[in-house]
């Protein structure tokens, strides 16, 4: 019997596209529901690579009307006995995605969104772009007699893309306020605003003048919005999890454990249930692997370099460390020193929970995808040897430790310690030796069973492979025999007594002048 073919929508950001060619899709149509018969303009931030713009998509097409798209969709059956359901508005969809703002001009970008609608609603185009924009509502409102439905998908990638460049950044910045200003002056003529993005930049008049704008980000209600959930997987992809189980060669039950550690853990509420990211999901059912895909897409490089340059400790992340409060993700400024809540929202970090007497998130990773791609994406900045094909990558170190070579493990360590690119500021050599160490041995626990420990009576680090299991112990400024007398005098070794595996007891230093690993010693 042949295996049934079913068409995974990947990459498909179009409503229409996903209907008539008879994708995959995960209903989301009860929340559109909901927004129209509730209220009337609403900013939703989500990450990247996440379903905003296949959404947007949704929405274009409800609002013009398309009710046969929506056939067998759950939003029929609600709208089955509303006044006018599915009557067509004229829909202004801004699309920002697909540009490169480095080189393409925004006032450009708008200026053939705008010439677009003009030859439909017969506008001469003339004036400012603010100005097109009015006669547009004006023009449209009196040729239908409808209310005009505005979309404006990743408003903020003409932000993000220029962030290193300030001047540039300012300007389109200004582009906005002139432009979007025309929705809080002609509120009237609006029927339904919706805006997405990666990022709620303040300052940005979309959000300073339209303060009408309901932002949905943290909404409990609306935290399955975009993503996919766990009783959704199992309703939609049910033969895709099957299939993936057999080409694993593990159970059902087993692959879903899997699939929850790599993709699950997006949590846009405390108490919300918890989604999967789309995009890596579909991948992972598509390939019948599990590959860190979301981070195929890119990871941006002024996000790396900025952790480092503020010498964020990145250990950190997952210790339960990092806390924001609700203003502070709710909002993001540019010049502001804080990382966090561009972490969050770039999709990074996740909610773990909420104090409510303190008024704030703890936030971490959301799963193994997030957290080993991210730490694969600093290594490089934060130890520049550890490029591959140089002897000294992360994968060398890997065979070492595998092979039993602890003389040639202490070797690759040293070169990348050595590596580390000074700064002339006042940051202690400390920070840089506990973050990269933290990044390389968390990394190698992919591979290894790899324990990081910053606690009292424990290793700093316990690492073990089939045949070997390597106790390490680090100091700064002090000697590499203290470390491993501590080993010994702890008791470190205690719980391997009977272990058959070779054991190796390291001690190392680190020297803060010369910023460098001085001495390894292998007990």
């Amino acid at each position: 019997m042949a295996e049934e073919i079913r068409k995974l929508p990947i990459g498909v950001q179009s409503f229409e596209v996903m209907r008539q060619e008879q994708f995959l899709y995960v209903d989301k149509t009860r929340y559109i529901y909901e927004l129209a018969h509730t209220g009337r303009q609403y900013f939703l931030s989500r990450p990247r690579r996440f379903g905003k713009s296949l959404f947007l998509s949704t929405l274009k097409a409800y609002w013009q009307g398309r009710k046969e798209l929506f056939e067998g969709l759950e939003i029929v059956e609600l709208e089955k006995d509303s006044e006018g359901a599915f009557e067509p508005y004229p829909v202004f969809y801004f699309d920002f995605n697909g540009q490169n703002y480095q080189a393409a001009a925004l006032e450009d970008v708008l200026d053939k969104m705008l010439g677009r609608w003009e030859e439909q609603y017969d506008c001469k185009g003339q004036g400012t772009l603010s100005g097109r924009f009015e006669d547009l509502l004006l023009a449209a409102r009196e040729k239908t007699g409808k209310k005009c439905v505005v979309l404006v998908d990743e408003y903020d990638k003409p932000l993000l893309e220029v962030l290193e460049n300030n001047e540039l950044e300012e300007h389109n910045k200004a582009v906005f306020k002139g432009f979007f200003g025309t929705l809080k002056s002609y509120d009237e003529y609006l029927r339904f605003v919706f805006i997405t993005g990666v990022t709620k930049f303040s300052k940005v008049s979309i959000f300073s003048d339209l303060n009408q704008l309901n932002d949905i980000s943290l909404s409990a209600e609306y935290a399955g919005i975009c993503g996919i959930t766990e009783v959704e997987m199992e309703e939609n992809f049910a033969l895709e999890i099957e299939g993936m189980a057999g080409k694993l060669g593990i159970a059902r039950e087993e692959c879903l454990v899997e699939l929850r550690k790599m993709y699950d853990g997006y949590r846009f509420h405390p108490d919300a249930t918890g989604v999967y990211n789309p995009f890596s999901l579909l991948k992972a059912f598509w390939g019948k692997e599990l590959g860190y895909y979301w981070f195929g897409t890119g990871t941006p490089t002024f996000l790396v370099r900025r952790m480092r340059d503020m010498h964020f400790d990145v250990r950190q992340l997952e210790t339960g460390a990092i806390h924001a409060t609700v203003g502070a993700l709710s909002d993001y400024r540019a010049e502001n020193p804080d990382i966090v809540p561009l972490l969050y929202q770039t999709g990074y970090l996740t909610l773990f929970g909420y104090d409510a007497r303190r008024r704030r998130y703890t936030l971490g990773f959301p799963n193994e995808e997030v957290k080993y791609g991210f730490l694969e994406s600093l290594l490089p900045v934060y130890t520049p040897a550890a490029v591959p094909g140089r002897g000294t990558d992360f994968f060398a170190l890997d065979d070492s430790l595998e092979a039993g070579d602890a003389e040639r493990v202490g070797e690759i360590l040293t070169a990348l310690f050595a590596s580390i690119p000074y700064t002339t500021d006042d940051a202690p050599f400390e920070h840089y030796f506990q973050s990269v160490l933290y990044i390389v041995f968390t990394l190698l626990g992919q591979h290894t069973h790899c324990e990081v420990h910053s606690s009292r009576g424990r290793a700093d680090c316990i690492l073990e492979t089939d045949r070997f299991v390597y106790i390490f112990e680090f100091k700064v400024d002090k000697s590499a025999k203290e470390a491993l007398a501590q080993i010994e005098e702890k008791g470190y070794a205690a719980p391997y007594g009977a272990d058959k595996r070779q054991l190796f007891k390291i001690g190392v230093n680190f020297d803060s002048e010369s910023r460098s690993l001085s001495e390894w010693l292998v007990g």
